[in-house]
């Protein structure tokens, strides 16, 4: 039942707030104090209209927490991959690799916030497709020597784009449904989800480790990341009402998905800690942790409170 536990940060807040990059880094630092092993932000580039979502660019956030820190892996949860230029985003990946000595890790998803396609050009309908060859790009610019091939209207002419990462950032393919699962499956190191239970995660992982077996892959070199909230109160139920409204004000689970509130960690450390190796049991193998209302209380608790009782190091600063 051993498993790693990662933080999300702040980059992206509600309409009443603006995210600060001096919290981020105190945030950071202290979480690599306590033995949180990964941090993961989020990406979009612009989010609403009547209350647009305030957001710091992911890779820009993460390359800024890399010269910070010195061990803790950092994450995008997830970039939305369509709409970024494939050669522009290996370079930018690739030179974060190096700021970074080999942190940096890569959850990549097909987007859906339409606005954000039609801003950058990309064909929504087609995002997809878009996706798969944007990250074949991006495989090939990160492991081969040379690059000589054609995509669409992107040309590459003997291209070296160096220095190569060491090692290229590990890929994790954001999604629900069963076309973006068999991409897990084949196309990527395994698989980043949002907000799911311990039973909507083993019926979508057991659909990818079928289709990792008919591509001839072995499913138990996989990774998974869950993404669930997390709220310590003084009792489940009074977690959960706190818990609730502020979800609401910051999340959406897609209607589409298996996504939902209803996956949040709250109670006293004792029921989140029961909660969740209900999800390691379900053999997610890494929790990305989001604290409730991002407050730095939560951490400390969840370090030092609630994952001594699942096993974890994690607290031990």
């Amino acid at each position: 039942m051993s498993a790693t536990f990662g933080l999300a940060v702040e980059n992206f807040t509600s309409a009443q707030k603006t995210p600060q990059i001096e919290e981020l880094l105190v945030t950071a630092r202290r979480a690599e104090q306590l033995g949180f092993t990964s941090l993961w932000a989020w990406d979009h580039l612009f989010l609403g209209s009547r209350q647009p979502f305030p957001q710091l660019e992911a890779l820009t956030t993460l390359a800024v927490l890399a010269s910070h820190t010195t061990t803790i892996e950092l994450g995008t949860g997830v970039l939305v991959l369509p709409i970024r230029d494939p050669a522009l985003l290996a370079k930018t990946a690739a030179t974060i690799q190096a700021i970074s000595n080999g942190r940096l890790r890569l959850g990549l998803a097909a987007g859906w916030y339409e606005r954000e396609f039609d801003a950058t050009g990309t064909p929504f309908k087609n995002r997809g497709r878009i996706f798969e060859r944007n990250l074949e790009i991006c495989m090939d610019l990160w492991t081969q020597d040379e690059v000589t091939d054609t995509w669409d209207d992107l040309s590459f002419r003997r291209v070296k784009m160096l220095p190569l990462p060491q090692p290229r950032p590990q890929v994790l393919i954001g999604g629900y449904v069963d076309r973006v699962l068999k991409r897990v499956a084949t196309l990527g190191d395994g698989w980043l989800t949002y907000f799911y239970t311990p039973e909507a995660f083993t019926k979508s992982w057991n659909k990818i480790e079928r289709f990792a077996d008919d591509a001839g892959r072995d499913p138990a070199e996989l990774h998974s990341v869950n993404q669930l909230p997390i709220c310590i109160g003084p009792s489940k139920e009074k977690a959960q009402a706190l818990s609730g409204p502020w979800l609401a004000s910051y999340f959406d689970t897609p209607e589409w998905s298996s996504a939902t509130p209803d996956s949040a960690i709250c109670g006293t450390p004792d029921d989140c800690a029961e909660q969740i190796a209900a999800h390691l049991d379900a053999g997610v193998k890494e929790i990305c942790l989001i604290p409730h209302e991002y407050d730095s209380e939560q951490m400390e608790r969840c370090a030092a409170e609630v994952l001594p009782l699942v096993g974890s190091p994690v607290g031990a600063a």
